[in-house]
């Protein structure tokens, strides 16, 4: 039954131009352009996912869609990419508006507050001020939603969900130890590799490895996730990664604590990027805080086995919001 109710949910794909950056934008909900439809008709609240790294949007399409039922359809649900993490495909028109910041104006967009700057630019240019908001970021989307909240406290934004989050000493991190010397220090290999290997291959093989790749880790996408193989893709990923690992290192407990009651935290036990130690850690310093640890070994990356789970715990955390709206 689930299954044919995901199935049902629209999801509506957009290029977009954004800070002069091509953007990919899933849409979950009938609602495409929140300036075109009538006030009357405009939903009350938007859910606003921002990814992690790398910031492929179609993966989080079965979280969306789970999400966008477990709140009775009532609320749209949206997912951005990074900038620089998706092309936009043959064919595919990129919509524009005359809003859209120039690209000259964000100083190194692909880099870590190039892409607060980007996901700013595109709440204040696409979502009409009065709706407000949920933000749910995931991994490096949550420090982004953190600086969201610092650096624009004018958005109307009543929750923040941070699921399992880099926020703090992400080089230290178990996962980190091995991705600082590869991102920081052999970062320029690792893009000559995958131009050299990757550019030659023809859009048809690079579908066949994708469809393969996705069977035997029993996983489906409805939307092209060809950008997995682009090297201009990695690459930004590649550079956004060292970035976090030389950047993403004190708790932002300033902002933590100006927000902490629009905030959830979601640690996991099993999680290589943020151990239990940093959990821990949190909670002693936010004893009054909503910082909690799973207890269902969901892993890191949940948006690949468990988006049905985490969805329906997140839209139980946010009944009380949504009764007031």
């Amino acid at each position: 039954m689930d299954s044919e109710i995901k199935e049902e949910v629209p999801v509506h794909e957009e290029f977009i131009l954004c800070c002069g950056v091509e953007t990919q934008v899933l849409k979950c909900g009938p609602w495409t352009n929140l300036f075109n439809e009538p006030r009357a008709n405009r939903p009350k609240l938007l859910i606003f996912v921002i990814t992690g790294n790398p910031g492929f949007s179609a993966f989080y399409v079965p979280f969306a869609k789970a999400l966008y039922s477990s709140v009775n359809r009532c609320f749209p649900v949206w997912v951005i990419s990074h900038a620089g993490h998706a092309l936009v495909p043959k064919g595919k028109k990129i919509l524009t508006t005359s809003d859209d910041t120039n690209a000259q104006e964000i100083n190194d967009i692909y880099g870590l507050q190039g892409q607060v700057e980007h996901k700013l630019a595109f709440l204040r240019t696409h979502v009409p001020k009065e709706i407000k908001l949920v933000v749910i970021g995931h991994s490096i989307g949550c420090h982004f939603s953190l600086e969201i909240l610092k650096l624009a406290p004018e958005l109307p934004i009543i929750r923040s969900f941070l699921l399992f989050p880099t926020i703090e000493r992400m080089s230290e991190s178990p996962n980190g130890r091995i991705a600082t010397p590869l991102l920081c220090w052999l970062r320029y290999a690792l893009y000559v590799f995958a131009y050299l290997l990757l550019k030659p291959w023809p859009e048809k093989i690079k579908s066949f490895v994708i469809r393969i790749a996705l069977q035997m880790m029993n996983l489906q996408s409805e939307f092209s996730v060809l950008n997995i193989l682009e090297p201009f893709c990695l690459a930004n990923a590649a550079y956004l990664g060292g970035q976090e690992m030389m950047k993403v290192v004190k708790r932002d407990n300033e902002t933590i604590k100006t927000y902490l009651s629009k905030l959830t935290f979601y640690y996991g036990t099993t999680d290589a990027w943020c151990p239990k130690e940093y959990y821990e850690d949190i909670k002693k310093d936010f004893p009054e805080g909503d910082i909690r640890l799973c207890e269902k070994k969901i892993p890191h990356a949940f948006i690949l086995h468990f988006p049905q789970e985490m969805a329906d715990m997140v839209a139980d955390w946010l009944k009380d919001d949504l009764s007031k709206i």
